[in-house]
Order: structure tokens, then sequence, then C-alpha cells
């Protein structure tokens, strides 16, 4: 009954110290030192290694170190075998502590006075109150509804917009694709958190951004795929958006010479808005190795026919 992790491997060796201390009696393993293949029954990876099936023929539960499983090839893990998403809570604070960053970041104009300084110009923007900068929410999973309440304390009017219904008190609340034009005009800074899916690839598009209010800012956190560069760029460079924070790119790491790098409309960091601290994922783990050892519900589990 072993437990195989597969992903980074400094963050590895504390999932190792904390199993050791939690779960002495479950042998745990790093890639590439698997053992004996059919003694692994539990699969902690970012990228699966090929033929699991093959490879580990008693392998029981799979799980994503990170909140989406978009990186995973689904079809590669046998329909019987539970894929499940990290729902752990260091990944929740620490996504809420980046949005936030974000949204007052361009709320407050810091990519203006970044700009500013780089040209050496002393020059005042006047400020606008957060109750008259709208806020909109694109999923409202885990993720969005704890920004959403973190935001609250600011004063922004805010909107939500779902694959499906939301009640969340405090946040004007969208569903489906008929309702995405009215959230959208209504969205001052927009925030992406969708998974990645057929239907949300290319989602932040030319379409999107032309229902925004004119002079709009983007912050996206969810993949680099849901965002169309070319429609994005022209945006910006004509004040249909003023600002963007990216967390995310396709690909990543970005090549050399990439307009993103440069451009003075857009903080961009090295996919870290949120990460999954080894302390609390470890707990998060063994609750679902319990859980299926019950026969109970496994929280995360992936619904494949919606990919997420």
């Amino acid at each position: 009954m072993t437990v195989l992790y597969k992903a980074n491997m400094v963050r590895g060796a504390e999932w190792a110290t904390f199993f050791a201390e939690r779960a002495p009696h479950l042998p745990f393993r790093l890639w590439p030192d698997i053992g004996d293949p059919a003694d692994i029954r539990y699969l902690v990876a970012w990228v699966p290694p090929d033929d699991i099936a093959t490879t580990f023929p008693n392998l029981e539960l799979v799980f994503s170190v990170g909140a989406g499983v978009d990186q995973f090839d689904a079809t590669k893990v046998p329909a019987h075998i539970p894929l499940v998403r990290m729902l752990e809570p260091g990944i929740a604070e620490t996504m809420v502590e980046y949005v936030t960053m974000a949204v007052l970041a361009l709320h407050r104009d810091l990519l203006h006075f970044i700009d500013q300084q780089k040209q050496q110009l002393w020059r005042e923007i006047r400020i606008k109150p957060a109750k008259r900068r709208r806020v909109g929410i694109m999923g409202l999973g885990q993720l969005g509804q704890a920004v959403l309440e973190r935001l609250k304390a600011f004063g922004f009017p805010l909107l939500g917009w779902n694959r499906s219904p939301r009640d969340i008190e405090g946040v004007t609340c969208y569903a489906g694709p008929d309702t995405l034009p009215d959230f959208l005009a209504q969205s001052d800074i927009l925030v992406c958190l969708l998974p990645l899916t057929d239907e949300t690839r290319g989602i932040l598009n030319a379409d999107l951004f032309a229902r925004l209010p004119h002079g709009a800012s983007l912050v996206n956190v969810g993949r680099g795929p849901h965002l169309v560069e070319a429609d994005f760029l022209a945006a910006l460079d004509s004040g249909a958006l003023s600002g963007a924070v990216l967390d995310v790119a396709d690909p990543e790491p970005l090549t050399e010479g990439h307009p993103f790098w440069s451009h003075p409309r857009i903080l961009l960091t090295p996919h870290n808005a949120s990460m999954t601290t080894p302390d609390t994922a470890v707990d998060y783990v063994l609750d679902v190795i319990d859980r299926h050892r019950r026969g109970e519900e496994l929280p995360g589990r992936v619904d494949r026919s919606r990919g997420y």
C-alpha cells in the first residue's frame, strides 16, 4: 500500500518527512525510486508517468498536486481509478493573497506608476473609490469563493460568473453562457479563475474584451490557453483594456523576446499565484485515502465529463 510522489522533488522531500511523521505505516516513495510497481496504490503527481495502467497494476487513486487537472491526459488514467484535485487550504490561502494583490494593484493604478517611475515622471492619478470599482470573478469554485470573501472587506461591488448557479451573500451571481454579456458589462476588473476545458479554452478573446467597460483590466490566474494573445495585445493597444496581471502563459516559460516581457501595461509572474503547501497537503491526501478505504464520497474527485 505505497504512496508514490512525482512532482517537485524539493517539496517532495518535505512530503516524505510529513508522511513519516503522520502515517509511518504507509510507505512513501519519491519518483523515480518506485520500488515494486505492484505495491503502488496511490499516485500524487503534477504530470503522471506514461502507461499508468500497465506500470501500476494495483493503483487505486491518482492525486493532482495542483488545484487543476488540465495538465493530465485523463484518457491515460483508467476510468475506474478516481482522479482527485488538490483542495488543501494552502492553495486557497495563497491564491487569495495573490488575487487581492493584483486587484488592488490595478485598482490603485500601480502599473501606471511603475511605468512612470521608469520614465522618471512624477504625476498623480486621481484615486477612484473602491465602491465605484466593480470586480467580476469568473469561476466560483473553492478558489473563487475564497477570493470574493476576502475582497468584500475593501468595499468593491462584487460579481461572479459560473457555469452552474451559485448563491453567495454580497455577490451578484450569474450562471451560464447567456448571462455572460451582462456580467462582463459590469466588470471593471475581471479575474479569470476558470478551469481549463474545451469550453473555456480561448474564452479571453476579442469578443469578451469588447463586452467589458472600456478601460477595464484583467487578472488571469487560470491557465495560459484561456487567453488569445493577439486579441489581448490588441485590446491593450486600443485602450479597451488598461492593464493586466498575468500569472499564467502559453507556453511556460515564455519565449525570449515575447511581448509580454516588456509591455508597460502587463505585470507578469511565473505561475506562482498559489502553491500547494506540503504540510496541509499531506493531511488532505491522508484524509482522502481514509475516505476511499471506507467507501465514502471523495472531496475533489474530478468529473471527467466536465474536465474538473
